[in-house]
Parts: structure tokens; C-alpha cells; sequence
């Protein structure tokens, strides 16, 4: 059985016997828990392109979930790996100094969307680069509580899944979560209540007024350390924020003394047709968390915040034997140097346009797209049972629509508080994003 088309050529059916048989393999020696969107087992890829241990060509519209703008295996990245893996692999950022390490530092310094003086601590994930944003807040401002926003994914150790806010998925049964965290409505609003009557200003200016309400009645604002916030929500199901909403929340910070910290882990690194999501709004960050597409898919992840915020901790406090390994930080540089080479914010935007123009489209035809929404190529589209009510489509129905993908050569997850299925990396509320 072979089907051919430009791109994606299958030669067996999918899952192939080779898949089957390493996935099996995989079942029996990790966690239930350690879930898998699809059944396929990937042997090599380059660009936007798969196969699978069957011969199998695919499209990859997951991109390693956000990982890599850049595509797979761009020749840069791995020449750059090859080179650094030659000369030294590890020796640990608490033992001594690479030139690598340095240079990436200076380099997100450079180029991060905060004014003034800067630092940056250079991690392994974005769990972690989250936990040192977060730690940095409080040394910084001598404050503990957090705020952090419905449909946020910051990440799953003990404080980033505590930030984090789908509950089903990644918290059940982990309890129980840090102390000293506060959960405010995100400005989602496709589905506000009445959202059809109001405007889009008037919908802002309603969660606006229920994040002046927290400040009052959950806690107040001289014990908030920082403020996290996605710029556009990823895992929650493709959100950007508002820009006044945005604009806002910086005014409020300003005024007293709360750190914003910026989650760009998913939105960061060209994907939105700016290097950083934040340059849609206008206003600047004090910390913004960076990882995914920074590393051309390896583990690196990046805390970056003005210096005299950054100081702040103890001799001592910042560390972990990984951070700053010399053939992730020379991946890194690979892939931030091909990003402005190659212009690929500008991409972004001309592909995100094409891409919204087809799924707008596919809106007018197809009753169970509700919604198409994002910036730049971090486009989603949101699947609902009905349109009037935008009830969301049923899991097992959303999850038949990538699954059918999946056979058909091309590789989609989901995302959203609904289990919704996105369109530039594609997860599901059941939203697909990709």
C-alpha cells in the first residue's frame, strides 16, 4: 500500500509493523502515565518533514510541541553540535566557564525585550526557568505571593503545576500544590458569557474588573511578588492577550512594585512574527522566561530579567549541574543566528497568513470550527458541537479528528481547558493549533 502526495508518502498502513513494535516496547518499560499522542515511532526528520521506522513520510505539524521554529535537523544547528561535541560536552557552570555559556547569555541580553541592563541564567527547561523567575521575584522584592492566570501551563514540577491551571490533566492526583499562588480569569474571549452582545473592549474591561476584584479580595497587591503571564497562551488553548489588558497589567505592576514576569517558553522565538510575543504590546517585562525553540531542539531554557532584578538572589541561590552545558548553549546560538538570518519572524507572519486565510475559510464550510485565532504562525483553531452555544466537541470526537490526520500523514495534538486541537503545533478544548 503506498500513497503519494508531495510531501507525505505512506507506505504502510499507520501505525506501520515497525511502529507497533517499538511502541509496544515503549508500553512495557515506562509509565502509563507517560502519554503519547500518537502510535507512530519516528526514525529521522529534516524541516517540517518525519519518517517513521516504516519508511513512512510525514507532515509534523507538532514541531516537538513549540520546539523547533527552525524546523528539524537544520544544518547550522547540527554542524554547530558536531563542532562543540568535538571539543567539550560537559563540565558544569558551578565548576568553571565556557565560551559557549557566555555567549548565548550576552547574546538573549542582547537581544530581549527589557530596557536597560541585563542578566541572564541559563537553565535546562522551562519548568526551571520559570522556578528561577519565580525565585528571583520574591529575593527581589522581599514579597511570596504569585499571580498566575486560568488556562496558564507553566510547567509540571511542584511550583510550575501548582501554576499551572488544567486541573484533569496535570494535577489530579498530585496534591498538594505550593502555597502562595492566585488564580485571575484570563482574558479568553471567545467564551465570555454574552459574548456575542458585548464588544471585544467591553469583554476586556469585564475581566479587567475581576482582576482589580482579586487584588481586593484574595490577596493585596503589596504581597504579590510578580505576576506570570503567557502572552499568548499555549497549552490553554492559543490565547493571545488583549493589548490593553496587557497594557494594563503593566500599569498595575508599576504602580505597586510587582515584577511582570513574561512566559514566551512556547510563544518566544519567532513563532508569533515577533522574536518575542511581547513586542506585540507595547510595554516591556521585567523577567521573560524563554526555553522550546531557543535550543533547535535541545533541552535549554533561559530566565532573562533587568540586572538589578537578576542580582537579586544569593551567592549561591542560581545553579544546577546541567545549566549552561556547551553543546546546548552552541545549539542555542545556532538557532537564535538562523532565526534572524533568515528573518523567520517574517515568515511567520507570511505563512500565519496564508494559514489564516485557508482555516478561515475552512470555518465557513466546516460547522464545528468555532473559532480561529493567534498571531503570527501560532495559529489554533477551536472545534465545538454547536456554534450558538460553542459548546465544546466532544474529546472522543476531537481526538477522531487527529487521529484521522495521523493516518493520513500528518501529525497534530491538542490543546485547551476543552481538550482542543491547535493549528501550529497541534494540540486540543477542544482546540488544534499548529
Amino acid at each position: 500500500m503506498t500513497h503519494t502526495r508531495k510531501h507525505i508518502q505512506l507506505k504502510t498502513e499507520l501505525p506501520g509493523p515497525g511502529s507497533r513494535a517499538l511502541v509496544a516496547r515503549r508500553d512495557a518499560s515506562m509509565p502509563a502515565g507517560f502519554a503519547k499522542s500518537t502510535p507512530l515511532a519516528i526514525k529521522r526528520a529534516h524541516g517540517a518533514m518525519v519518517e517513521d521506522v516504516d519508511g513512512n513520510m510525514l507532515l509534523d505539524f507538532t514541531g516537538g510541541i513549540g520546539v523547533l521554529n527552525v524546523g528539524h535537523t537544520p544544518t547550522e544547528v547540527v554542524e554547530a553540535i558536531r563542532a562543540q561535541a568535538g571539543e567539550l560536552i560537559h563540565i558544569s557552570g558551578l565548576v568553571a566557564t565556557t565560551e559557549p555559556h557566555v555567549r548565548l547569555a550576552e547574546k538573549l541580553c542582547a537581544i530581549a525585550p527589557i530596557p536597560g541592563p541585563k542578566k541572564a541564567m541559563i537553565n535546562n527547561s522551562g519548568a526551571e526557568a520559570v522556578e528561577t523567575a519565580i525565585a528571583t521575584a520574591r529575593a527581589a522584592t522581599g514579597r511570596q505571593a504569585i499571580i498566575a492566570f486560568e488556562g496558564a501551563y507553566h510547567g509540571r514540577t511542584l511550583l510550575t503545576q501548582s501554576l499551572t491551571s488544567k486541573y484533569a490533566l496535570f494535577k489530579k492526583n498530585f496534591g498538594p500544590f505550593a502555597p502562595e499562588i492566585y488564580r485571575v480569569p484570563y482574558p479568553y474571549l471567545y467564551r465570555m458569557v454574552a459574548a456575542d452582545t458585548l464588544t471585544d473592549e467591553q469583554k476586556v474591561e469585564l475581566v479587567w474588573e475581576s482582576f482589580e476584584r482579586a487584588l481586593v479580595a484574595h490577596v493585596m497587591p503589596e504581597a504579590v511578588a510578580a505576576v506570570i503571564v503567557e502572552p499568548v497562551q499555549g497549552e490553554g488553548g492559543f490565547i493571545p492577550m488583549p493589548v490593553e489588558f496587557m497594557r494594563r497589567l503593566r500599569a498595575t505592576c508599576d504602580r505597586y512594585g510587582i515584577l511582570l514576569i513574561a512566559d514566551e517558553i512556547q510563544c518566544g522565538m519567532a513563532r508569533t512574527g515577533k522574536m518575542f510575543a511581547m513586542e506585540h504590546f507595547g510595554v516591556s517585562p521585567d523577567i521573560i522566561t524563554l526555553a522550546k525553540s531557543m535550543g533547535g531542539g535541545m533541552p535549554i531554557a533561559a530566565t532573562v530579567g533587568r540586572a538589578e532584578v537578576m542580582d537579586k538572589p544569593h551567592l549561591g541561590g542560581l545553579g544546577g549541574t546541567y545549566s549552561g552545558n556547551p553543546i546546548a548553549c552552541a545549539a542555542s546560538l545556532a538557532a537564535i543566528q538562523l532565526i534572524e538570518d533568515q528573518d523567520l519572524p517574517a515568515r511567520a507572519r507570511h505563512v500565519g497568513g496564508i494559514a489564516c486565510d485557508r482555516l478561515k475559510d475552512m470555518q465557513s464550510r466546516i460547522d464545528i470550527i468555532g473559532d480561529v485565532r493567534g498571531l503570527g504562525a501560532m495559529l489554533a483553531i477551536e472545534l465545538v458541537d454547536d456554534r450558538a452555544s460553542k459548546k465544546p466537541l466532544a474529546v472522543e470526537r476531537t481526538l477522531s479528528v487527529v487521529n484521522y490526520a495521523a493516518r493520513n500523514g500528518v501529525l497534530m495534538i491538542r490543546c485547551g481547558l476543552y481538550q482542543m486541537a491547535c493549528a501550529s503545533c497541534s494540540r486540543s478544548s477542544s482546540a488544534i493549533a499548529s
